[in-house]
Parts: C-alpha cells; sequence; structure tokens
C-alpha cells in the first residue's frame, strides 16, 4: 500500500512538473530578430563573430588576422604568453622536463625564470603539492562522483575550510592560494578519479603519492596508471600538452567567468570553482572528448579509412545531421579567433605524430590528417563560409591522451589542472588593476502589465 502511494505521488509530482514546464516554455521565448533591431552583442560578439573587448590585459595574446592597410587579413594564427611566442616557448625546451612549470612561472610573474628562480619556483610547488590525508580521506573518497569535474568543483571549495585565511584577498594571499592550488589540482583530479572507480566501478582503489623532483606531467603519469610507469616521450607529449592549454587570453568563456567572479570582490575558492564550472561546459572544455567520440563513430562505421571518398562521405553525412550525434557539427574543425590555423594545434599535431610513430598507431593518425583535410573544405561549403575553417587544439588532443592511456573521464579534467595557470594570472591581474564589478546590461524586451489580485485572476 505504501508504494502505490509513493507511486501516486512519485505520477501526480512529474504531471505538476510537466504543467510548469508548459508554463516556462511560453513565457520566456524572445524574438531574434530584435537582438538585430536593438544591437545587441549577443554572446558579446560582433556581427563578425568577433568577440566585444571588455577589458585589457598583458597575459597573453591570441592573433588570427593582421592588418593590411587598415583591412584584417586571415592569417596563420599565434598565440603569445606575457610576450612570448608559445612556439619559441615549446621548442626553447631543449630536453628539460618542467615546461609547463616555468610557462606558471611565465604567466603569473612576467617573464621566465632564470636557473636559481626556476629552482625555488620548484621548491615552493613540491612543498605544496601534497594533500592533507584528512581532506583526502573526508572530502576527496566520500561522495565519489563520476564526472570528475564536478568532484573537483568540490573539492575547491571545501579547501576553503582546509584555509586559516580564506576571505583575505590581499595579491600576497591570493598568490599563496593560487600556488596551492596549481600544485593541489592534479592529485585532486587523479585522486577523484581513482575513488570513482573503486567506489563506483568496484575496482581496486590506487592511491600513490607525487614524488618530490618529478615534474607535474610525470607525477600524473605516475599516480594515474596502476604500474607507475612513463616514457620519456609520453611525459614530455604531456608537459608540452599543459603548456598548451595553460592560458587562451582573457575573452574565453572560463577565464572570463574567473574576471566577472573576482570583479565582485569574492574568495580565491569561489573564483576557480566557478570558472571550473564554466570548462565543463561541452562548448568549452569538453570539446575534446566530443572529438574523440566523432573518431570512434567515423572509425566504426568507415570501412577503409585511406579511402577519402568514403571518408568524406560519411563527414558529409554528419554534417547533414545524419551521422554520428546528429548536431551537426564536425568537432574540433572551427575557432572564433585562429582563421589559416591555430598554433597550438599545429604544435600538439607534431608532438601527436611523435607518439603516434612510438605507439604503432600512424593508421589513426593518417586519418586524422585526412579528416582535418577534408572537413575544412566540407564545412566551408556546406556553411557557405568565406573564412577559412581550420583545426582548434581539441582536435588531437583527445588523441593523444588516448594514446597516454589517460581514460576519458578526465580529459576536462587534465583542462582544468593545465588552466588553473592561466586563471591564476587574470584574477590576479584584476585584483592587482582594481577595476570596477563586470556588469554588462541587458535591454528589457518584455512588457508591463497591471498587476492583478489573485483573487480575480
Amino acid at each position: 500500500m505504501k508504494d502505490e502511494v509513493m507511486t501516486a505521488n512519485t505520477e501526480m509530482l512529474e504531471k505538476e512538473i510537466g504543467c510548469l514546464e508548459n508554463e516556462l516554455l511560453h513565457s520566456h521565448r524572445i524574438n531574434p530578430n530584435l537582438y538585430i533591431e536593438y544591437d545587441v552583442k549577443r554572446g558579446l560578439r560582433d556581427s563578425a563573430g568577433k568577440g566585444v573587448l571588455t577589458g585589457l590585459t598583458e597575459i597573453s595574446d591570441v592573433n588570427g588576422y593582421q592588418l593590411i592597410n587598415g583591412r584584417r587579413i586571415p592569417a596563420e594564427g599565434s598565440l603569445y604568453f606575457q610576450g612570448i611566442n608559445v612556439r619559441d616557448l615549446v621548442n626553447g625546451l631543449k630536453g628539460r622536463k618542467y615546461g609547463f612549470e616555468e610557462t606558471i612561472y611565465l604567466l603569473l610573474f612576467g617573464k621566465l625564470p632564470t636557473k636559481d628562480q626556476l629552482k625555488m619556483f620548484l621548491d615552493v610547488m613540491f612543498d605544496l603539492q601534497n594533500l592533507n590525508g584528512r581532506f583526502v580521506r573526508d572530502v576527496v573518497m566520500k561522495a565519489s562522483n563520476a564526472n570528475i569535474m564536478n568532484a573537483m568543483q568540490r573539492c575547491v571549495l571545501t579547501l576553503y575550510t582546509y584555509d586559516e585565511n580564506p576571505e583575505d584577498v590581499s595579491v600576497e594571499n591570493v598568490l599563496r592560494q593560487s600556488l596551492e592550488m596549481i600544485a593541489k589540482m592534479p592529485i585532486i583530479a587523479i585522486y577523484s578519479y581513482h575513488s570513482y572507480r573503486h567506489f563506483r566501478k568496484d575496482e581496486t582503489l590506487l592511491i600513490r603519492n607525487p614524488k618530490r623532483g618529478l615534474s607535474i606531467a610525470e607525477n600524473i603519469l605516475l599516480m594515474l596508471r596502476d604500474d607507475g610507469q612513463y616514457t620519456e616521450l609520453e611525459a614530455r607529449v604531456l608537459d608540452v600538452a599543459l603548456m598548451l592549454h595553460a592560458e587562451h587570453g582573457g575573452g574565453n568563456n572560463s577565464t572570463f567567468t574567473n574576471h566577472v567572479v573576482t570583479s565582485s570582490g569574492t574568495d580565491t575558492y569561489s573564483a576557480i570553482s566557478a570558472s571550473i564550472g564554466s570548462l565543463k561546459g561541452p562548448k568549452h572544455g569538453g570539446a575534446n572528448l566530443k572529438v574523440q567520440e566523432m573518431f570512434e563513430d567515423i572509425m566504426a562505421n568507415v570501412n577503409d579509412w585511406t579511402n577519402e571518398e568514403e571518408v568524406s562521405a560519411y563527414l558529409q553525412k554528419i554534417l547533414d545531421k545524419k551521422a554520428f550525434d546528429r548536431s551537426g557539427l564536425i568537432y574540433g574543425m572551427g575557432h572564433a579567433v585562429y582563421t589559416l590555423s591555430d598554433p597550438r594545434e599545429v604544435i600538439l599535431k607534431e608532438y601527436a605524430r611523435q607518439l603516434a610513430e612510438e605507439k604503432g598507431e600512424m593508421e589513426k593518425f593518417a586519418l586524422y590528417e585526412m579528416v582535418e583535410r577534408l572537413a575544412s573544405t566540407l564545412v566551408m561549403e556546406h556553411r557557405k563560409l568565406f573564412k577559412n575553417v581550420c583545426a582548434n587544439v581539441d582536435f588531437y588532443s583527445g588523441f593523444v591522451y588516448t594514446m597516454l592511456g589517460i581514460p576519458k573521464e578526465l580529459f576536462t579534467p587534465f583542462f582544468a589542472i593545465s588552466r588553473m595557470a592561466g586563471w591564476s594570472a587574470h584574477r590576479l591581474e584584476e585584483l592587482l588593476n582594481a577595476g570596477k564589478i563586470i556588469r554588462p546590461a541587458y535591454k528589457y524586451v518584455g512588457h508591463h502589465e497591471e498587476f492583478v489580485d489573485i483573487e480575480e485572476r
């Protein structure tokens, strides 16, 4: 009898919620023509899709065009961290294994470290990377989450309670908090994943502490893998991937979120948690996972991966919403700023090639190259675009992570681990420049009505 009452109550609740849903669907639809009438920059973009200027930054410069006689002409993409070309940053490593750590230093302090400065910085990071045992037990291991981004967000917010001075937004204190989170984020992500495996998938729980002296990339592979083993190339490729994802201007969704939240005067943990929530979205940080799933679908449905006609035909089916997720999107193609090329993709593609050679995955790499080449033309023709469509960094990152044995659950968390450097730099820049609270405006396009008492409605 009790179960029957509960079932009836559930059905009634679902019916009532359904009625509320109908009310909602009929009350919030805005005529899209009004955006044109009032010249509203939808998505903070102009009519050409370019981001509206909302602030100034010295942290990074993202370029996809060059000016010739006052006209913006598509160009090979370039990305600068604190004035230094990312390609030069990667090429200048020359075998050094702390590329990501050097990049963090550059983003935070505006210059590359000397040998002595790097040694001091690494000592600080080594000291900060360990997690409190009570925190691991009471926060990371309890209430395990299948979505590691949510788990990381919860852990970051809970770090607030372990901080003796969490509300202090002085630059000195925020720098200390930022360094702690940059150092701890890889451990939080990996431990959260192992907790998920153990409690949700009934697999053996494996917790391995990071080793002092290893790079962040090396420690990630050490802590993630059951045997803790990795090759020099694997660590180098992951190090470069972390460098390339560390920062990408103040206008990307998660970094702009950080600026907005920071401008309100809130604490560091709230600001970083908000950025993680933004990055989790499939239109932002989750894109590399969609690329990987798309390629798995292509490989399952195309008989001959070397046949351009067969591959092209299937890509057209994807564009026509007849294949894969029927969204009409070829994931990993196109970028809001870059036109002819995404410099991050160009660099990562070369490292993907090296890793594919070591792993015996050159057949798959050739397929990726073919899809990249074919998709550019197909997307332009399908959407009747004059602007070139290039592959973005997400195109090869999922393939790289897969070859490194990184599970899909950690694709976006690895993006967050890397982007912590950029978020922290932008938060500090916002605080140092003491700007106003960020408050854009929305144009009211509704109507006014006389209030009617509930008895007369």
